[in-house]
């Protein structure tokens, strides 16, 4: 639980070095996969900090999935959202309202009895299917990232945070069902393609769209999807007699962490008051 901890302060505080950058850098493409809008952002050195910090977050990630079932793991990375708005007040000097400090609470809270609640992880390895159908979810964000960059906003922000989210969890649950380097393990692709998609996916939300409503579908796509695959097909369960408590602790942990996700979202500028006489016609 300490190293999922680990990796959602190394996630949290990636996205605000990483939102800092998308936004600075011209878009490329205009698609949802917009790999010229990544490598302008990459040029930037809070992007390349973001992604060493990534880094980072990804080996704590391993191994806390290694040893936690994926439902507190998720829940943890969700966390992340709490860790952006405190590293955002401190860089961005943007203040913390009185709200915000209680979804933080929310959050902490949620964690605090997931931690209480949750067993080992499950001894299931997955079915060829599953790992299979695994790569096949990976392929599907890539295809969504493909089509949303032409949505309206919010739809667009929405979609392409929900996918990136999903290619997060895609990656959750691969890390579970990879046991050594092997080429013919479908989930090593899923791995690959789902953390590569949702990366470009989440760049392009964070620049193009509502930081709002990206983050809140990240953060679905993220959580419920893989908690729902390590308690079916690879055996998560919790302490005996506590699956309530894991249950109300995952709950709150997102609920905050959506509730969170209304930080940092830019104002919207105010209309231009109208001229008057021939300039304003």
């Amino acid at each position: 639980m300490f190293c999922a901890l680990g990796a959602a302060v190394c996630f949290g505080t990636a996205s605000v070095l990483q939102a800092m950058a998308a936004r600075a850098a011209e878009p490329g493409t205009g698609s949802g996969l917009d790999t010229a809008l990544l490598l302008r952002a990459a040029r930037q050195w809070r992007y390349a900090l973001g992604l060493a910090l990534d880094a980072a977050g990804f080996v704590l990630q391993i191994v806390a999935l290694k040893h936690i079932p994926i439902y507190a793991v998720g829940a943890a990375l969700a966390a992340s959202l709490a860790v952006t708005a405190v590293v955002s007040a401190r860089l961005l000097h943007v203040r913390l309202r009185g709200a915000e400090w209680g979804a933080v609470g929310m959050v902490c809270a949620g964690l605090a009895m997931l931690g209480l609640a949750s067993g080992e992880e499950g001894s299931g390895t997955g079915s060829f299917a599953l790992k299979l159908g695994l790569l096949a979810v990976a392929g599907l964000v890539l295809l969504i990232g493909a089509v949303a960059g032409g949505l309206p906003d919010p739809s667009r922000a929405l979609v392409l945070g929900l996918a990136a989210g999903t290619g997060f969890g895609v990656v959750e649950v691969a890390v579970r069902l990879i046991d050594g380097i092997s080429f013919t393990n479908p989930a090593l692709y899923a791995l690959l393609l789902g953390g590569g998609a949702a990366f470009l996916l989440l760049t392009s939300a964070l620049q193009r769209g509502s930081v709002t409503v990206a983050t809140a579908g990240m953060v679905i796509g993220e959580t419920i999807g893989p908690a729902v695959v390590g308690v079916v097909w690879l055996g998560d369960r919790t302490r005996e007699g506590l699956a309530w408590l894991a249950v109300l602790g995952f709950a709150v942990a997102v609920a905050g962490a959506l509730a969170l996700a209304r930080f940092g979202e830019p104002p919207q500028p105010s209309p231009a008051p109208a001229q008057s006489g021939p300039a304003g016609v």
